[in-house]
């Protein structure tokens, strides 16, 4: 009797033993699994400027105005970029590949997720054996009914499988933390794609507006040297003047019909990049004519700083810096050994009158651990290349911010420099018509001579499209300013971590 009770006291030892030694070997692997192995991540610092160098002298915006609206394009007051501008987001198939990448981008963080759980599979089969007559076979003894071999047999199965692999050393984590980050990067590339093709639309609008009032101007020359024309050729019936005269206006007038006549081969360019980016055939789309009539509104620029939140494609690279950061983590975890959890149950019988009754259920379960012990330095190689990827993704970033300053001071010195010389070119205008109407004047009394006259209406024409073009480089400037400063967007748009695993309809 005692030698039997310390036997079951030796047995319970050994069990506690083993019991504390499965404990710690589990809590030691809970303490690991609760590292990350990703380095902690902070924003690239970046040198910014206190204030923009090109601001001195520049108009403020009123205070209603202290900042970009989402919808930017309204600063400048035209219902009909306002309508083309809508159709930008809608139909424009740049922006429809650049919403197809960000799905694509939160179906592969829905795919990284998956790893968290469990597989599931069930595999029914259905087989039919013979075993051999001659031989030894445990299995197809098991299965005579009258303890004969050599007999043919139908093997009903009805297997559940599922396999489980914890994500004991964060690789599962980081590889979701760094799916995430690549989703919130191409959420920020989209909208970078929405206002590149915004920006596109209202520089190309408005280069077409000046095409237009380029065209009024020259055909206003027209008529101007249609007259004087007809005037020269009146002086010359009475003898005043001379037949090269005549020649010489009818030259200079022809010219002038030719050259805006020519402008319409660049209006039509502008009129079928127009059609292109609102995702219409060229074929089909016209805009009617409309002289340039708005002036550069006042935009509120704000701090350099402003930029890193203001700018998308700035958060895109930031984000870019984020994932291969987490990347790093992903790379360290392959160190650890690869833990994967099995369980198996089910049904096999020979008969399928028996297949779902209590004898024939199977079941087992287990556990298998994988090491690499030897790789020839290839996860070390792994983890330099990630940490090498992260230190180009962060000087990637900091030149994507280093840009976005260089783009606000060049159209800030633009806006500037293109206010004075404009202001200068109507002096000049104004002059030039002074100019030309004193010529005429004394062309008509005889005091001046043709060529006089031709030489003041050259100047004014040359002036008045010197202006007209300068206003087109003032519209251009403003709208890339615009988008210098990131039009409307702020990072607090980019989705959070839930945001960018949310399923999207399909395509139709």
């Amino acid at each position: 009797m005692n030698a039997r009770i310390d036997s079951s006291r030796g047995e319970r030892k050994c069990l506690d033993g083993r019991f504390q030694i499965l404990v710690s070997l589990l809590m030691v692997t809970l303490w690991w699994s609760g590292c990350n192995f990703a380095p902690k991540y902070n924003r690239p610092s970046v040198q910014t400027p206190a204030a923009f160098k090109e601001m001195e002298g520049w108009a403020r915006a009123q205070p209603k105005d202290h900042e970009i609206r989402g919808k930017w394009w309204e600063v400048f007051n035209d219902p009909e970029l306002n309508a083309l501008e809508e159709q930008v987001t809608i139909s424009n198939q740049n922006v429809a590949a650049a919403v197809a990448n960000f799905a694509a981008a939160r179906a592969i963080v829905r795919q990284a997720r998956s790893q968290y759980f469990p597989t599931a599979t069930m595999g029914p089969s259905v087989t039919r054996s013979k075993t051999s007559a001659t031989g030894t076979t445990s299995f197809a003894s098991s299965f005579s009914t009258n303890g004969s071999s050599g007999r043919a047999f139908t093997l009903y199965a009805l297997p559940f499988d599922a396999t489980w692999d914890p994500d004991f050393w964060g690789g599962i984590r980081n590889t979701v933390k760094a799916d995430i980050a690549a989703a919130q990067s191409s959420a920020a590339i989209l909208e970078n794609v929405k206002l590149t093709n915004q920006v596109a639309m209202a520089a190309v609008y408005f280069e077409l507006r000046g095409q237009d009032a380029l065209k009024e101007i020259l055909d206003s020359a027209v008529v101007s040297f249609q007259k004087t024309l007809d005037l020269t050729k009146a002086l010359f019936t009475t003898g005043i003047n001379s037949d090269v005269n005549v020649a010489l206006a009818e030259t200079q007038l022809q010219t002038t019909v030719a050259q805006a006549t020519s402008l319409g081969v660049q209006r039509a360019q502008f009129e079928h990049a127009i059609a292109l980016l609102i995702g219409k055939p060229a074929s089909t789309f016209s805009v009617p004519a409309r002289p340039l009539k708005a002036s550069p509104p006042a935009i509120p620029v704000g701090v350099p700083s402003q930029l890193l939140e203001r700018r998308p494609d700035i958060a895109a690279a930031e984000r870019i810096v984020a994932q291969a950061n987490a990347q790093i983590g992903v790379a360290r975890a392959a160190y650890f050994p690869t833990i994967t959890l099995t369980a198996s149950s089910g049904f096999q019988s020979v008969t399928t009158a028996n297949l779902l009754t209590g004898p024939s259920a199977v079941w087992s379960i287990g556990a298998a651990m994988a090491e690499t012990l030897f790789d020839a330095g290839r996860r070390a190689a792994v983890t330099q290349q990630a940490w090498a990827t992260y230190n180009l993704t962060v000087a990637d970033y900091r030149q994507t911010v280093l840009t976005a300053f260089v783009n606000v001071e060049d159209n800030l010195a633009a806006l500037r420099i293109l206010s004075q010389q404009l202001q200068q070119q109507e002096v000049a205008v104004k002059s030039a018509e002074r100019s030309l109407a004193l010529t005429i004047y004394g062309y008509k009394t005889g005091i001046n001579s043709y060529l006089n006259v031709l030489t003041a209406q050259t100047a004014l024409l040359n002036n008045q499209e010197t202006a007209m073009t300068i206003r087109i480089q003032q519209m251009t400037a403003s709208v890339q300013l615009i988008n210098a400063l990131g039009g409307g967007w702020k990072v607090s748009e980019l989705p959070s971590a839930g945001q960018a695993t949310k399923k999207t309809a399909p395509a139709p």
